[in-house]
């Protein structure tokens, strides 16, 4: 017996939002469009969903199938549904945001994939509402970010205080008092004090700090 005959189909793909954090700068990773529609043009990279999969597991595959990498931070956008949306036939996409360390990133995959990291306030123009699901995932990251330490998953195991708050000014898009920052990072157990010493940007150098997962997970509270 065959069920919803009546009704038409719809093709359903994922598309990935993946931040990076280089060079002091919030990045994302995209491409040139490999295929028609839209071929040439700059786009995030993305798939459609087999039928043997779920929407989550088609953007787990999307995204080991890109950067090689296993148990990122991942986490759903939302819905993007227009009508006239894809040129190509009707395709409803369900969008992902997941964070990486760019320096985890084999270099060699990201040119055999032909995508680039760009500043996110220097992105072009995207293929059909790929823009949208850009602001739409920095602006869930940004909220999540305020709840959760998952900044972290953007930086190296050990980093400079300077590299710490030069990352949520990227992600929020704002300058942080320099002052209040450290004082409220003092506060916290999970962000401990190594003594290694960072000599890269000046001679005498800055102390460099690890996360403490343990610790983060018996802290009662957390914001920054």
């Amino acid at each position: 017996m065959t069920f919803y005959n009546e009704h038409s189909k719809v093709w359903l793909s994922v598309d990935c939002i993946i931040f990076g954090f280089d060079e002091g700068k919030l990045k994302v990773l995209i491409g040139k469009r490999q295929m028609d529609p839209g071929r040439g043009e700059w786009s995030l990279y993305g798939g459609f969903v087999a039928a043997d999969e779920s929407v989550d597991d088609a953007a787990t595959r999307t995204l080991y199938e890109l950067t090689g990498l296993r148990n990122l931070f991942m986490r759903q956008v939302g819905a993007f549904g227009n009508v006239d949306r894809d040129p190509g036939e009707r395709v409803v996409s369900i969008a992902y945001y997941a964070l990486i360390n760019v320096k985890d990133y084999d270099d060699e995959l990201r040119l055999q994939h032909g995508v680039k990291w760009v500043d996110i306030n220097e992105i072009p123009q995207l293929y059909s509402d790929h823009n949208e699901m850009v602001r739409k995932a920095r602006k869930l990251m940004q909220q999540k970010l305020a709840q959760e330490p998952v900044g972290f998953r953007l930086l190296p195991s050990l980093f400079t205080l300077t590299q710490l708050q030069n990352l949520y000014e990227a992600v929020n898009g704002a300058e942080l008092d320099k002052r209040n920052f450290r004082k409220r990072i003092k506060e916290m157990d999970f962000i401990e004090k190594t003594e290694l010493v960072d000599k890269t940007s000046s001679k005498r150098g800055a102390y460099l700090y690890r996360f403490n997962k343990r610790a983060y997970n018996e802290a009662p509270n957390f914001k920054i």
